[in-house]
């Protein structure tokens, strides 16, 4: 899931913005035009990968997202809870070994606010040092642990409108390494809007990762030097509330060699995203 209520509101006004005027509109305060925002998301996922065949059908969740901006700094990030009520069945059942938990929290800092230059350019509309943090809820040193270090930048693209856009350096925090690189861009497009004030949106995102080093496999699960997912949801907003579909899809997903090794995980393919939200 990505930024919503605030991105519905900002869409429309960022279009009719022109580009070399939107980076510098903040003036003399950068605290201009502060905003934050939050809402809870109850999931279920089908067929997420990557899954062993052990792995038994879907799985609930719930997620707390927030976002927002603050002087200098674009915030993203939200916190997943996986099988709420502990259930015996499902690809995340108890038992099954899986985390409880898992948070991705991404800090951009803004260049332009930052040294108070304007490097809007074309269809470039304000540049960032970018963060991804990606922290998993097992154990310490050996459940997820990512870092992403990079360059970002907000991008208007044809239809789409203002989209994220960010290319990292990828350092694993367990490994005390760097592993290749990762391309993440997002976007929220409101196209459809109904009498009554709701709409409804095509958002997504899309997590590439390449060049990294195979050697970090072993014969249980080998790796692959690229590899990513990408989400695209329709989803209906309210002031309050949404409802969405999202179709989701894997190639050699956090570059999971698609069934090799001993394991045999499956890493390419795809799975479905049903969300119900509600707005704070």
């Amino acid at each position: 899931m990505k930024n919503v209520k605030t991105l519905a509101l900002a869409a429309t006004a960022v279009a009719a913005m022109s580009a070399p005027t939107f980076a510098a509109d903040r003036g003399d305060d950068i605290r201009a035009g502060d905003y934050a925002w939050m809402q809870f998301n109850a999931m279920y996922a089908f067929n997420e990968l990557p899954r062993s065949d052990a792995d038994d059908g879907g799985h609930d969740y719930l997620e707390m997202e927030f976002g927002g901006r603050a002087g200098v700094v674009d915030l993203y990030g939200y916190v997943d809870v996986f099988n709420l009520a502990s259930g015996d069945s499902g690809d995340k059942a108890e038992g099954t070994g899986k985390s409880k938990m898992f948070m991705k929290f991404a800090p951009r800092f803004s260049i332009d606010a930052i040294t108070g230059w304007d490097l809007s350019a074309g269809p470039i509309q304000e540049v960032y040092f970018s963060t991804l943090f990606n922290w998993g809820g097992g154990v310490i040193g050996e459940d997820v642990n990512a870092s992403f270090w990079g360059i970002g930048a907000d991008v208007m693209v044809p239809w789409l409108g203002k989209t994220g856009m960010n290319l990292y350096g990828h350092y694993d925090m367990n490994r005390k390494d760097w592993n290749g690189y990762q391309f993440s861009m997002n976007w929220f497009k409101p196209f459809y809007f109904l009498e009554n004030g709701s709409f409804v949106s095509f958002q997504g995102y899309v997590d590439y990762q390449f060049g990294g080093d195979t050697d970090w496999g072993n014969e249980f699960v080998p790796m692959s030097s690229s590899g990513g997912a990408a989400y695209f949801g329709v989803h209906w907003h309210s002031d309050n509330y949404a409802l969405g579909y999202g179709l989701k899809g894997y190639q050699d997903v956090y570059l999971l060699e698609d069934g090799a090794g001993i394991v045999g995980l499956e890493t390419t393919g795809f799975a479905h995203y049903l969300t119900a939200t509600y707005k704070f």
